[in-house]
């Protein structure tokens, strides 16, 4: 059960113990015996009552004092010879004056009075005169029902959660006083991006300085890029370096299931903002709620989104010229933003950050691992060089990963193979050493790694092979071949695209050529090779029949496929048949590869069935130099010396 609701039930039981034992600390009441009315009358007749009190439809009496009790002969007989017989005598045989209350439920009696008078019964009748005595029932339960009600009340609209508050802002406040504050310092590979927000901070510090050159404080930032590049990071230390308050919320907290809701939290946001202006206001994926309303009514609309959308526009126009709150948002998906919210005068500037280059990588492992015990022969731009393509966030993991693995294993500092253990563990999963293959399955996982490496091994325009492996890893990956580059690139030819196509084949090919079938391990290799011979002929225009034509207009539809698209059937099948066209021949060049060094690719199966992992090392010493393989730099020192001498 849940906390909260344990608690509530707690707070409950314990109100209703105090409804029940209250009256009774106040209120003690004597515990009187009842017995029935035919007994009551027999002892009045007998004279035994001394007193009565009638308090409604309960008379209490009292009996006299005078009634003897003797002990009967027999008993004292019985009890004459044991040993407890005197203070059996003394107990017994004495008179007791018995003093006795007891009380009864009246019948309707209309000689009751007159036996009384003639028993010379006192009697008299009762009534409560204390008022808070008499209405102490109500007056608790009045009580216990408003402390109740508060209760549930302060449960209610107590939080940013709460119903009666639901449509109050859920932004959370870092202030200035915070001492866990980030600051530039703690941002690293996006050097460029962080001087051109800088100037974010000087605004916030002095705004008099530019507002009396004519300069207006921009209103809002919106940073674009890829997941895990750093906007959240970046944006909080950008509300550290101002030393000003910062709201951070996301775009879904926006939206709730009612109406009005999401508009109602975006002025109440505002409100807030103004109240503490100078500040920051950061949404992370602003697309959730800035999502464009063309796109919206097209795929059935969210009226309650578009309302705030629209009042989030409002705001923004809205601004005090004197109120300095400056906006900012993050999202990796500007292409679905409403072009009224990109415009100037709401966001003023976009910002993009990319993936880090070689040196904001190496820069970015520098800060994971400035509190990190490091082997003296760590070499952080080794790191950086094979982790080409990650996110800051994708470091930030291989160094945690690292250090866990160093600490599995009982080691005093981290080690370059423990960094290089966490980067296959974040690229490829977690390793499964324990995982049952049987025999067969094994051998064709090997043939199929072993044609992925052979055939990326021998193409010139392909990556190199740094590792191949037939340890299962990650989620179904029997095996796996890992290609990375030397240098980070930007731009892809044609020859390069083919390649990488063809090694991606490979690992089919090689099944076909030695077990004469194939089998379902290709199935990720099919997706990534139809995709990239997808983009060539309809993104990139580099089919032979289709030279030089894009067909990017085209919208994807819900569940997929394209509700809008640019060119006619004939040119669809014509895209089809390029694509098919594109992967045969790639498929039929894998193969000749892999028949023309037959030999190799036996040798490297069968190290790969003996060893299991076979690295770059291993690989030079089965195939060799590659002579077909084109040195990248010695090109780019030939064409240099070529620009120069002309």
């Amino acid at each position: 059960m849940n906390k909260k609701k344990s608690y509530l039930w707690i707070n409950v039981l314990i109100f209703a113990g105090i409804f029940i034992l209250l009256p009774l600390f106040f209120f003690p009441q004597e515990r009187i015996p009842e017995i029935p009315y035919n007994q009551f009358k027999k002892e009045l007749k007998e004279g035994k009552i001394e007193s009565v009190k009638i308090n409604q439809d309960i008379l209490t009496a009292t009996r006299k004092e005078s009634a003897v009790i003797k002990i009967p002969q027999q008993q004292v007989e019985n009890e004459k010879n044991t040993d407890s017989f005197q203070r059996f005598l003394e107990q017994k045989t004495e008179v007791k004056m018995v003093r006795n209350k007891f009380k009864v439920i009246l019948i309707s009696d209309p000689n009751l009075v007159e036996e009384f008078e003639k028993q010379g019964v006192e009697y008299q009748r009762i009534i409560n005169d204390s008022w808070f005595e008499n209405n102490f029932s109500w007056i608790f339960s009045l009580i216990l029902i408003v402390l109740l009600w508060s209760f549930f009340f302060k449960k209610m609209g107590g939080g940013t959660s709460g119903i009666l508050n639901i449509g109050k802002s859920k932004a959370k406040v870092y202030n200035e006083d915070d001492n866990t504050k980030t600051t530039f310092k703690d941002v690293a590979g996006i050097e460029e991006v962080i001087e051109e927000v800088s100037e974010v901070v000087d605004f916030l510090k002095d705004p008099k300085r530019f507002q009396k050159l004519g300069g207006k404080i921009p209103k809002g930032f919106l940073l674009v890029g890829p997941p895990g590049t750093g906007k959240t990071l970046l944006a909080k230390a950008l509300a550290g370096e101002a030393n000003v308050p910062f709201f951070s919320l996301s775009g879904s907290d926006f939206v709730e299931m009612f109406v009005g809701v999401g508009a109602s939290r975006v002025r109440d946001l505002f409100e807030k903002a103004k109240e503490k202006a100078p500040c920051i206001i950061f949404i992370d994926e602003i697309d959730a709620v800035g999502r464009s309303r063309s796109r919206l009514s097209i795929n059935g609309g969210n009226d309650e989104r578009e309302n705030t959308l629209n009042q989030l526009l409002v705001e923004m126009d809205g601004f005090d010229t004197d109120k300095t709150v400056i906006l900012i948002g993050a999202t990796n998906r500007p292409d679905v933003l409403d072009p009224a919210l990109l415009r100037p005068g709401r966001f003023d500037r976009q910002v993009v950050l990319d993936r880090p280059d070689l040196n904001g990588r190496i820069k970015i492992f520098q800060v994971h691992t400035k509190n990190m015990p490091l082997d003296e022969k760590l070499d952080l731009k080794a790191l950086a060089s094979q982790t080409p393509g990650f996110a800051g966030a994708e470091i930030a993991n291989v160094c945690n990963e690292a250090s866990l693995l160093a600490s599995r294993q009982g080691k005093e500092k981290i080690e370059m193979i423990n960094f290089q253990n966490a980067i296959e563990r974040v690229i490829a999963g977690l390793e499964k050493k324990n995982k049952l293959i049987n025999p067969r399955e094994r051998k064709i996982v090997a043939y199929h790694e072993s044609g992925h490496a052979l055939v990326g091994y021998f193409l010139p325009f392909s990556d190199p092979v740094h590792k191949v492996s037939i340890v299962p890893r990650g989620i179904g990956a029997l095996g796996y071949t890992i290609q990375a580059p030397l240098e980070d690139r930007y731009l892809l030819s044609k020859e390069e695209l083919l390649d990488r196509i063809c090694a991606l084949l490979a690992g089919r090919a090689a099944e076909e050529i030695v077990f004469e079938s194939v089998s379902t391990g290709a199935s990720n290799d099919l997706e990534k090779v139809s995709e990239i011979a997808k983009r060539m002929v309809t993104t990139y225009g580099m089919s032979k029949r289709l030279q030089n034509v894009s067909f990017t207009d085209a919208q994807e539809g819900f569940l997929g496929g394209y509700t809008n698209k640019p060119y006619s059937e004939k040119t669809a099948q014509i895209i089809d048949e390029e694509v098919q066209a594109i992967i045969s021949g790639s498929y039929e060049k894998a193969k000749q590869l892999i028949f023309e060094h037959k030999d190799v690719f036996e040798t490297l199966a069968k190290k790969l069935l003996k060893d299991e992992v076979v690295d770059s090392n291993d690989l030079l010493d089965i195939f060799g130099p590659n002579p077909h393989k084109i040195d990248f730099e010695q090109e780019e020192i030939k064409e240099i010396k070529n620009a120069e001498a002309s």
